[in-house]
């Protein structure tokens, strides 16, 4: 092959990696309209708006920008959260909306950035899969994971959790890549990557030990007999994360400039002492530890789909197979019974343990009856590229075992005739419960009517108001006021400031004096549905928003009189 034909053939992959990010990025904001906004959203709206202030100042007086009263001014809000995704949020607004006018909706301008670290979580997902299952294989991971229900609908939010599960996933890849042969340069980027995933969430305290376990069990023999020495190895990625992603952590939080220590002491225990949210789980509200042990892996079950899931266990089968294999022979090569593993047996080795211990230590906090209750299948959505790239090695050997023997286009059709097969129905799943993402359950529990008969949660964060914000134009009369219950009164305004809203629609604390009240389903809140229908005399709502015929927001019109 020539030299000009080899540079456009290394080309392809990432070039197909950044058409599914984009492709991907493309349908977010083609659905992103009718989704309303949760209300953590809100709090990040008003931060951003907030950091944006900070921003404009140091474009404006880089100096004044330094000083530590405007610092503090600007930065004190919500600081229990790291600054790196929010001031992508920031800059989105400030030049994609207020100075490009790229987009017509404030709160998208604010997503975008969510959308795209998403797109790039598929676009690394591809590349890591092609690189190790192949490039069929890569495709069924990245759209594996994009159209798992949840992730779809945390791709679109104004949030951090589909950002850390991507600045997760390619930090994990550079550590990787820096580990096979990739050289310093890898290191460095890992050592980078890491100071913005620490400056994203506090889901990267995790990845730490996830690599040290896989360094010491990937090494084998060689550890301990270096460690009895006195003189291990540390690979130089895992020293970049120590030194560099520190101080790339430090600098891009201005926050924490000054009082550094009491400001991040005050950061861990905000996450270690979390407040308690109520949730659901199989008819039962918990609202607080522990929650059952099965929560995790029940809700896992119950919102990817089946045939992910699926390839997954074939996937994770044959390693664990693969894994004892090359255990086995490192052992029988100490004893002088066979050769050692070859590189290649030991490579695949070490890439599945990485992508195993990831998925462990996402679902690691799960297994403590101290964690908080704050959220659901959010909390360890840092797994699922991982079991994605598992999913693609079952892939491999399905399509293996279904091509046999046949000639070689034959072996292609087939193969490419599968990867339709698997991903038809995750494709299918995740559109068909758009905007009710939170209420979407597969197959094997019923949909989302077997997910409400099981007593599995259906809402969260009040995010359901854009699904009944068409009700409320056409119904409500001019500057009728409106009990938001469980949506942040920053997400109502700026559901009002894009449009999606009459801005004459006034938002309520109370029902009481209301003219219509949003009620957000949660048992737990059914009290609040008590308290509409004494004060409006009705036990009748004038619209129910529903998914496949499961109600997860009312709206209650008061009676006229």
């Amino acid at each position: 092959m020539s030299r000009a034909r080899r540079f456009f053939a290394g080309l392809l992959d990432p070039a197909l990696g950044l058409a599914l990010a984009v492709a991907y990025v493309a349908l977010l904001l083609a659905t992103n309209k009718d989704l309303g906004y949760a209300r953590d959203e809100g709090f990040y709206f008003q931060a951003a708006r907030s950091y944006e202030g900070w921003f404009s100042l140091l474009f404006d007086s880089p100096k004044a920008a330094f000083e530590r009263a405007n610092i503090d001014r600007f930065w004190v809000a919500n600081s229990e959260h790291p600054a790196f995704v929010k001031s992508l949020f920031a800059l989105s607004h400030h030049f994609l909306y207020a100075k490009w006018k790229l987009f017509a909706e404030e709160g998208t301008s604010f997503r975008f950035p969510g959308m795209a670290l998403s797109g790039v979580a598929v676009a690394v997902t591809y590349l890591w899969g092609r690189r190790v299952s192949g490039r069929v294989a890569g495709l069924v991971a990245a759209v594996s994971l994009a159209m798992m229900p949840q992730v779809f609908y945390h791709s679109h939010l104004d949030c951090f959790d589909m950002p850390v599960a991507a600045m997760w996933l390619v930090t994990t890849y550079a550590y990787w890549r820096s580990i096979s042969g990739g050289g310093w340069l890898w290191a460095i980027a890992t050592g980078v990557l890491y100071g913005f995933l620490l400056n994203t969430k506090h889901n990267s305290w995790l990845l730490p030990p996830a690599l040290i376990v896989h360094f010491v069990i990937a090494r084998g023999e060689g550890f301990w007999r270096e460690l009895r020495a006195g003189s291990v190895r540390a690979p130089l990625a895992l020293v970049a994360m120590a030194v560099i992603g520190p101080v790339v952590f430090y600098l891009g939080w201005p926050w924490i400039w000054h009082e550094t220590g009491k400001r991040l002491a005050a950061y861990v225990a905000f996450h270690t002492g979390h407040e308690y949210y109520n949730m659901e789980f199989l008819g039962r509200t918990y609202w607080k530890p522990p929650m059952p042990l099965g929560y995790a892996w029940v809700m896992t079950l119950a919102t990817v789909p089946a045939i992910t899931l699926l390839l997954f266990l074939i996937g994770l089968g044959a390693s664990v197979k693969r894994g004892l294999t090359v255990r086995l022979r490192w052992l029988a090569e100490r004893a002088g019974l066979a050769a050692a593993p070859g590189p290649l047996d030991r490579d695949l080795f070490s890439t599945e343990l990485l992508w195993l211990g990831c998925i462990l230590t996402s679902y690691a906090p799960w297994v403590s009856k101290g964690t908080p209750i704050f959220g659901g299948t959010k909390h360890w959505i840092t797994a699922y590229p991982f079991l994605a790239l598992f999913a693609a090695q079952g892939f491999v050997l399905a399509a293996r075992a279904l091509s046999g023997q046949r000639e070689r286009v034959g072996k292609a059709a087939l193969t490419a005739a599968l990867a339709v097969a698997v991903t038809v129905a995750p494709v299918a799943i995740a559109i068909g419960a758009h905007p009710w993402g939170l209420a979407a359950y597969t197959p094997l529990v019923g949909g989302a009517p077997g997910g409400a008969s099981l007593g599995l949660n259906r809402s969260f964060w009040g995010y359901s108001t854009g699904a009944v914000q068409g009700f409320l134009n056409e119904r409500a009369p001019p500057n009728a006021s409106v009990y938001v219950h469980d949506t942040a009164m920053q997400s109502w305004e700026q559901m009002a400031k894009d449009g999606r809203l009459r801005s004459d629609l006034r938002p309520a604390w109370s029902p009481a004096g209301a003219t219509f009240a949003l009620y957000h389903h949660e048992p737990h809140m059914l009290r609040v549905e008590y308290q509409v229908w004494v004060d409006y005399g009705t036990v009748a709502p004038a619209h129910v928003g529903t998914y496949d015929g499961v109600p997860v927001i009312w709206v209650y019109e008061r009676p006229q009189r």
